[in-house]
């Protein structure tokens, strides 16, 4: 299973690295260490937590004034099977974004819950909110 920095999980949930490190002292997020004594959170431990922050919401103080861009890099926090079609979820800092594609690309991708993904969305119509 892949393990994450809490640099890496920060940049994955959309906050800084100092935010990801009081929420692992805190205790929010279970870390252990590796040989040369960083801090690292479990793939499927961040995946979990992914989906706790980001169905906590953010609230209105950190509304983002700027457009979205089309890629978002995070980690895959569910994966369904069919026979020929699959579901895969990505959360993407407080950004949960589903796709649907073959069983084959998931397969050959190899995507698993805990690892890194980027979704990215193609759209011939983008709707831009100011809040």
């Amino acid at each position: 299973m892949q393990s994450y920095t809490i640099g890496q999980a920060a940049r994955l949930l959309g906050v800084s690295t100092d935010t990801a490190r009081r929420w692992a002292d805190a205790g929010r997020v279970a870390t252990h260490r590796d040989e040369g004594g960083r801090r690292l959170i479990d793939g499927r431990d961040l995946a979990a937590f992914s989906i706790e922050v980001g169905q906590s919401g953010s609230g209105d103080d950190d509304v983002s004034y700027t457009s979205a861009r089309n890629a978002f890099p995070g980690i895959v926090t569910a994966v369904k099977l069919g026979d020929v079609a699959a579901q895969v979820e990505i959360q993407a800092g407080p950004h949960r974004l589903v796709s649907l594609l073959t069983r084959e690309a998931v397969e050959e991708l190899g995507l698993e819950v805990g690892m890194r993904a980027t979704a990215r969305v193609k759209s011939t119509s983008v709707h831009i909110d100011r809040v």
